[in-house]
C-alpha cells in the first residue's frame, strides 16, 4: 500500500485580508500549511502540494488547478504510485495524527471512503431563495463535512475524471465520489480540527496552538 497525501493550497486568502495565497499566510511564526504538512508526512509515504502560480517550484509540489478538485487531480496525477490518498486542506492546520491514521484505518473492504466529520449541533434550516424558511432539519443524522478525506487511490482518479465545470461545482471530493457511486464512511474529528477562513479563525488557532 502507498499512502500520498495531497495539500490542495491554492485558496486566494482574501477573506482574510492576506497579501498571498491562504496557504502560506505566516501561522504562529510558520506558513499556515506546513503545520498540516507535519502531520501527513507522519502517515503518509509521500505528501503532494497543489500550489498556486509562483509557489510551485519546489520538489512535491505541483500547479493548482482552476477548482479545488482541479488541484486534487494534478496532483493525484502526480503520484501514479498511490493506492491510498490522504486529501487534506491546508487551511486546517490543527488536523492530528490520530485522526488521519483513524480515517485511513476506516478505509475497509466495501469502502472507498473515509471522511472526517462533526455531528451538527446547531439547529439547520433549509430556506428559499428569499431566505424565507421552509423547513427545520433533523439534526440528528446531519454532519458538518472537514478533510482529512481518504480514499482508494483508483476510485478518486475515475471521480475526477469529469469536466472542468463539474470538478468546479464540487463542494469536495467525497461529493464526486458519491456522484460516481462510491461509498462513503463518515469518521468523527475533534472540534477542534477547524478551518481557518477569516481573520478571526487566524487568531483563534494561533491561540490553540500556543496552547
Amino acid at each position: 500500500m502507498s499512502v500520498v497525501g495531497i495539500v490542495p493550497a491554492g485558496g486566494s486568502g482574501e477573506r482574510l485580508g492576506a497579501d498571498r495565497p491562504k496557504a502560506f499566510v505566516v501561522c504562529a511564526g510558520r506558513p499556515l500549511v506546513e503545520w498540516s504538512l507535519d502531520v501527513l508526512r507522519s502517515v503518509c509515504d509521500r505528501v503532494v502540494i497543489a500550489a498556486p502560480h509562483g509557489y510551485h517550484d519546489a520538489p512535491d509540489h505541483v500547479l493548482g488547478g482552476e477548482s479545488r478538485s482541479a488541484s486534487v487531480r494534478n496532483a493525484l496525477e502526480a503520484a501514479p504510485e498511490a493506492t491510498v490518498v490522504v486529501v487534506h486542506d491546508a487551511a486546517r492546520p490543527l488536523v492530528t495524527r490520530d485522526l488521519v491514521e483513524r480515517c485511513v484505518a476506516a478505509l475497509e473492504p466495501g469502502i472507498d471512503a473515509a471522511i472526517a466529520a462533526v455531528p451538527m449541533t446547531d439547529t439547520v434550516k433549509e430556506t428559499a431563495n428569499d431566505r424565507r424558511v421552509v423547513r427545520t432539519l433533523d439534526r440528528s443524522s446531519l454532519w458538518s463535512i472537514q478533510t482529512p478525506q481518504v480514499f482508494r487511490a483508483d476510485v478518486l482518479r475515475r471521480a475526477l475524471k469529469r469536466d472542468a465545470a463539474a470538478l468546479a461545482a464540487a463542494t469536495d471530493d467525497a461529493m464526486l465520489v458519491e456522484e460516481a457511486g462510491g461509498v462513503v464512511h463518515v469518521v468523527e474529528a475533534p472540534p477542534e480540527n477547524i478551518k481557518v477562513t477569516r481573520a478571526s479563525d487566524l487568531k483563534i488557532v494561533e491561540a490553540l496552538l500556543a496552547d
